[in-house]
C-alpha cells in the first residue's frame, strides 16, 4: 500500500507508473453480475438488511459451488457469507485466538493475518520456508516448530506472496497433524480457484479431507470483485452461531446490494467468463516468467496459482526496499518488498503481481529489463 500511494504521488505529477504492486484483478466483476447490480440499483427492489450469515440464496449457491466443483457436500447452513474475506479472519481469530495461545503461520505469509490473530492476544510463530517446500510449510516443519500452547495452524494455498500450493496429501497431513494436538486449521483458500491447472483439474479443498477446517474464500479473486467487499467462510455447525452472533455485533450483515448481485456469480455464463480469465492469467505468468529471465531475474519457485511471483533479487547487492524504492524513483515500476511478508529472508525478494494487462506487464518488463542493465 505504502509502494502504491507512493505510485500515485508520481501519476499525480504526470508519470505513468506501471502497477505491478497490488494483488488486484484488472477484468472485474463478470457481465451477469454487472447487469444484475444495475437492475437492482435502478429498481425499487428493497435493499434492507439481510442475515448476518449472507442471504439464503447466496450461501446456497456457494455451497453448490463445493459439490459441482470440488465435489464436497456442504450444508448452506455452515457458509457465513462476510464483508470480505477479511471479515472472516476478524470473526474466526475473535471466535478460536485466546490469550497467550500459539499460532503458527508461515513465513513468508499475508501480513494482515498476523495482525488478526494479535488483536486477540494470540502469539504468532512465523516459521522460515525456503523454496525446497515451495516456501510453504509442510509437516516436518510442524513436528520441528510445535510447541506446547500451540492452538492453531493458519496457512494459504495458494499463497500470497509466491503463488505456490501445498500437496493436497501434504495438506491433509498436516490438517491432520493439527487435529490430533487439539489445534484448529484455518485455511485460507482465496486463490484456490485461480489454479495453474488444466480446465478439468478441479484444485483440492481442506474440505475435502478435513471437515472441521475453517476454510476461506472470497468474491476478490477469481470473481474479480475485490472492491466490492464480499467473501465467505465455511465453518463446522456447531460453530454458526458463534460466528452469527459475532456478524450481528461486528457489521451487522454483508452488504445487501452487492449479495444480492453477487448471486450471478454461479451462473454458467459468468463461470465460463472466470475460466477463461483464469486462462489469461496463465498466459500473463508465462509471459512475466520469459521477461524476467531476460533481466537476469530468478523465480526460485515458479507459481502453480494466483497470480504472483516471488523474485530473488540477493545478488544485485540491494535489500528488497532499496530495490522498490530505486526501481520507482528511476523506472516508474512498483513492486513490493518481501520485508511486507516476513522476516525471513524478506529483504532478498521482491513480489511482482501479474494481475494487471497484458500491454502493462509488457511495459513494466521493458523498463525493469532497462533497469537491470544499468546496475
Amino acid at each position: 500500500m505504502a509502494f502504491g500511494d507512493k505510485a500515485a504521488t508520481l501519476e499525480a505529477q504526470g508519470t505513468h507508473v506501471v502497477k505491478l504492486n497490488l494483488g488486484e484483478p484488472d477484468f472485474g466483476a463478470p457481465p451477469d453480475v454487472l447487469t444484475a447490480l444495475k437492475e437492482l440499483a435502478t429498481s425499487n427492489t428493497s435493499l434492507a438488511y439481510t442475515s448476518a450469515l449472507g442471504l439464503p440464496e447466496l450461501r446456497a449457491a456457494i455451497a453448490n459451488f463445493y459439490k459441482t466443483h470440488h465435489q464436497i457436500d456442504i450444508d448452506p447452513k455452515r457458509v457465513v457469507v462476510t464483508a470480505g474475506a477479511s471479515a472472516a479472519l476478524l470473526m474466526l481469530s475473535a471466535a478460536f485466538v485466546d490469550e497467550g495461545d500459539n499460532v503458527i503461520m508461515g513465513d513468508p505469509s499475508y501480513p494482515c493475518n498476523r495482525q488478526f490473530i494479535k488483536s486477540f492476544g494470540g502469539n504468532v510463530q512465523l516459521v522460515p520456508t525456503q523454496a525446497e517446500s515451495h516456501f510453504q510449510l509442510n509437516t516436518a516443519l510442524l513436528e520441528e516448530h510445535w510447541k506446547e500452547g500451540t492452538r492453531g495452524l493458519m496457512l494459504a494455498t495458494p499463497s500470497n506472496p509466491t503463488g505456490t500450493s501445498v500437496p493436497a496429501d501434504e495438506l491433509a497431513a498436516m490438517c491432520e497433524f493439527a487435529r490430533s494436538r487439539g489445534a484448529w486449521r484455518i485455511i485460507d483458500e482465496i486463490y484456490l480457484n485461480l489454479h495453474h491447472g488444466s480446465a478439468d483439474a478441479q484444485p483440492v479443498s481442506a474440505l475435502s479431507f478435513d471437515d472441521e477446517a475453517l476454510v476461506i474464500n472470497s468474491f476478490s479473486k477469481y470473481f474479480g470483485m475485490t472492491g466490492w467487499r464480499l467473501g465467505w467462510c465455511i465453518v463446522p455447525e456447531r460453530a454458526v452461531d458463534v460466528i452469527e452472533r459475532m456478524a450481528q455485533n461486528y457489521y451487522i450483515c454483508p452488504s445487501t446490494l452487492a449479495q444480492k448481485a453477487a448471486v450471478q456469480c454461479f451462473t454458467p455464463n459468468s463461470l465460463d467468463v472466470c475460466e477463461s480469465r483464469r486462462a489469461m492469467l496463465i498466459a500473463r505468468k508465462k509471459l512475466v516468467l520469459s521477461g524476467l529471465d531476460k533481466c537476469g531475474l530468478t523465480v526460485p519457485v515458479q507459481p502453480d496459482g494466483a497470480f504472483y511471483v516471488y523474485i530473488d533479487i540477493s545478488f544485485t547487492g540491494m535489500s528488497a526496499m532499496t530495490f522498490c524504492e530505486r526501481l520507482l524513483q528511476e523506472a516508474h515500476v512498483a513492486l513490493t518488498p518481501g520485508n511486507d511478508f516476513g522476516d525471513f529472508q524478506g529483504d532478498q525478494f521482491v513480489r511482482l503481481s501479474f494481475a494487471s494487462a497484458e500491454s502493462e506487464l509488457t511495459e513494466g518488463l521493458t523498463r525493469l529489463q532497462r533497469f537491470m542493465a544499468s546496475l
